[in-house]
């Protein structure tokens, strides 16, 4: 038995310095891939393309012809665009690869209120129809596809996609198309996005889609409580995701991963994995700090998300999928939280609905596994958790460690379709998840052993190991 024991230390050992996925944990690529300061040989100013920043005139040419210009600069070390201090109002606009866009401390980058200023374009291959409406879709604010190496920072300008026009024709049901997202780009890889404040986008805020190595640092992003569907931050079916130190507060989910809806998801088949998100501060009074899904059916991994602190809001951690979503989430690590004034702490939503048309398949059932929940902390919660899995779907190894809650409900816990382990739980969990986690189970519990094996072994000499 203790030659057991120490063999499944050893190999748990070997798995924490190897490139296994709970490796993760320290996310060394964030710091890596970001370099919002990288100096570019070439810069221009907005004004230099005969663009006036007095928030009236339109100003869509002069940012797409100083871009034109800039172009012939994407093979000799790429360059910059410089908007200074000024409200600089403009329609939809494109980027091209080797950019910084940099914005002064005052500069602000207003969107149009003529719905003719945002272009609608075809709908994602892996939602098969825009996401409101069949059809198109408006064209992001500010835009990219098939980019290397683009940067939009500054010294904390602001873009201001002036959403409230967009918010009311949602409401009368007077769109013609999908409302457009503040900042999208697609098929692209080396983005940074930083130091910026991002207001009333007209639909999702930040939408890397089909990206990798994104790193999105130090923005603040605000909408008004009631704003729909202005989430902060929307990965999706992208990889290499950071996301670090930001303040968010929206009409909808801050950050959202996501990886495409239904069978088009399923065709698409790009999954979001490897993504990091910290040091995460914000309120949303409708839904939740992070979610995954609805749209997940390509599938999401490797999901890391520590040091976070959400309040005044409905749903602190929530997993969003349905029936003919297929897909999977699994490997998902949330550590560190703390919560104050949250409806509910923890959600699992397994009849979501929301399908794109009648061709959905309903037999295609996600697959959500290996979800670990630890070090969570929580003051005035109504419910600990509203864990519902699908009935012959079991949602398997749902972990929760050293989780304290004052919850006002008094049934804290519901569960259903669910199978997993907790330690360290307060309020006492519900039934499907009172088996302790115990050394058989280190490995069910994603992320855990490492984290458990290290703080059993502090006493134990482990240096006398040798490689």
């Amino acid at each position: 038995m203790r030659r057991s024991s120490t063999l499944v230390d050893v190999f748990l050992l070997l798995a924490l310095f190897s490139g296994a996925p709970w490796a993760v944990k320290g996310s060394p690529h964030c710091s890596k891939q970001a370099n919002s300061g990288e100096i570019r040989p070439h810069s221009v100013t907005i004004t230099e393309f005969g663009a006036v920043g007095d928030g009236v005139t339109l100003n869509t040419k002069a940012f797409q012809n100083a871009i034109f210009y800039l172009n012939s600069f994407t093979d000799k070390g790429g360059a910059k665009l410089f908007v200074p201090a000024g409200r600089w109002l403009t329609g939809s606009f494109h980027l091209i690869s080797h950019l910084t866009l940099w914005l002064d401390k005052d500069a602000e980058i207003l969107g149009s209120t003529n719905s003719d200023d945002w272009p609608v374009v075809d709908p994602l291959p892996s939602y098969g129809r825009g996401r409101e409406l069949t059809g198109g879709r408006h064209r992001s604010l500010i835009y990219g596809r098939n980019l290397t190496d683009v940067i939009i920072t500054g010294d904390n300008g602001t873009i201001d996609g002036q959403g409230s026009i967009w918010w009311n024709w949602f409401h009368n049901k007077t769109l013609n198309y999908t409302r457009p997202h503040l900042v999208e780009l697609m098929n692209s890889t080396g983005i940074v996005i930083s130091n910026l404040t991002f207001l009333n986008s007209p639909f999702w805020t930040i939408h890397p889609v089909y990206c990798s190595h994104v790193t999105v640092q130090n923005v603040t992003i605000i909408a008004p409580p009631k704003s729909p569907n202005t989430d902060g931050i929307d990965p999706d079916s992208s990889d290499h995701v950071c996301i670090e130190d930001c303040y968010i507060s929206t009409g909808d989910d801050l950050i959202a991963i996501k990886s495409g809806w239904d069978e088009y998801g399923i065709s698409y088949g790009r999954p979001s994995r490897n993504i990091i998100i910290r040091r995460i501060t914000g309120k949303t009074e409708t839904s939740a700090g992070i979610a995954i899904g609805s749209e997940m059916s390509g599938g999401v991994s490797e999901v890391h998300a520590e040091n976070l602190h959400f309040f005044n809001s409905k749903t602190g951690i929530r997993i969003k999928t349905s029936p003919g979503r297929g897909g999977y989430v699994k490997n998902i690590y949330v550590s560190n939280v703390t919560l104050d004034g949250i409806d509910i702490a923890i959600r699992f939503t397994s009849h979501y609905g929301e399908h794109p048309d009648e061709f959905y398949d309903p037999n295609a059932l996600p697959i959500i596994e290996q979800i670990t929940f630890k070090d969570v902390v929580g003051k005035n919660i109504k419910t600990a958790g509203l864990l519902e899995g699908l009935e012959g779907d079991t949602f398997l190894d749902i972990c929760l460690s050293n989780i304290t809650l004052n919850v006002t409900s008094k049934s804290p816990w519901k569960c259903s379709s669910i199978q997993g382990y907790s330690d360290l739980v307060s309020p006492e969990t519900c039934e499907p998840l009172k088996e302790r986690i115990s050394p058989e189970h280190y490995l069910d519990c994603y992320c855990l052993s490492d984290h458990i094996w290290i703080s059993s072994n502090q006493n134990k000499g482990v240096q006398d190991l040798s490689w």
